[in-house]
């Protein structure tokens, strides 16, 4: 585990520490023919073999490098710097750090049985499984529940609200009631609430805010019971 937190760490280091915004203006500008993308590369390999602490990991660091190479070059060829890309990206890297520490670890053999403990330990899928149930499905039956309701207050949301930003709040609310839950932290669910309340109601002096506050409170209490008592039932399962 050690080997992996010292590559995580170089690659941190390398891709937010170490990097100037002058030179990912000057790899986009220029992509693969930037002096700077190799460089920048170098330095990921040569950083992971010094917190290595081994000159026998020469391999490794030319590993990072060649791989950290090719795929921010993938990067850069992309029409747009998303989201989506960025993710993909850092996906990749932490891909070929997990190669390159399974490796030297010699813990190939462990994938195997760690994906079958994994698939065979009821109190990992309840937990996967409920994780999922409050960011997807619940926010569809919110959604089904309120929309006799959103007619009323659709124009005025339109103008005095970010597009989305209603179903990620709540997705980010039920993530963190639900780990509040499971950890046994009830008491910082009231302060989410209080927050989230305070926020709501200092709105109310804006045009048709009071329908848009009690339409938000009831998709909130909605959103909080029902992650509340799913969270009560895996508590009561795995613990």
């Amino acid at each position: 585990m050690m080997i992996l937190l010292q590559l995580l760490i170089a690659h941190i280091l390398t891709d937010f520490v170490l990097q100037p915004g002058s030179w990912i203006t000057h790899k986009r500008k220029f992509k693969q023919r930037s002096y700077l993308l190799i460089i920048h590369s170098l330095i990921a390999g040569v950083l992971s073999v010094v917190l290595l602490q081994n000159i026998q990991f020469w391999y490794v660091g030319l590993f990072i490098t060649i791989t950290h190479y090719f795929i921010d070059w993938w990067k850069l060829t992309q029409k747009e710097d998303t989201l989506k890309y960025f993710l993909l990206d850092q996906l990749f890297h932490v891909v070929m750090i997990m190669l390159a520490w399974l490796y030297i670890s010699n813990n190939f053999n462990e994938i195997l049985p760690g994906i079958q403990y994994v698939l065979n330990s009821t109190a990992i899928l309840a937990i996967i499984s409920v994780y999922l149930i409050v960011i997807f499905p619940t926010g569809f039956l919110i959604g089904k529940a309120t929309k006799i309701w959103q007619s009323e207050i659709e124009i005025t949301h339109q103008k005095n609200s970010l597009e989305a930003a209603g179903r990620y709040i709540g997705i980010f609310e039920r993530i963190l009631v639900l780990t509040f839950i499971l950890t046994n932290n009830f008491s910082a669910i009231g302060f989410l609430i209080a927050a989230k309340s305070i926020l709501r109601f200092s709105e109310k002096s804006e045009t048709g805010a009071r329908k848009q506050t009690e339409y938000v409170l009831i998709g909130t209490l909605m959103s909080f019971a029902i992650t509340i008592i799913l969270g009560l039932l895996v508590r009561n399962l795995i613990f």
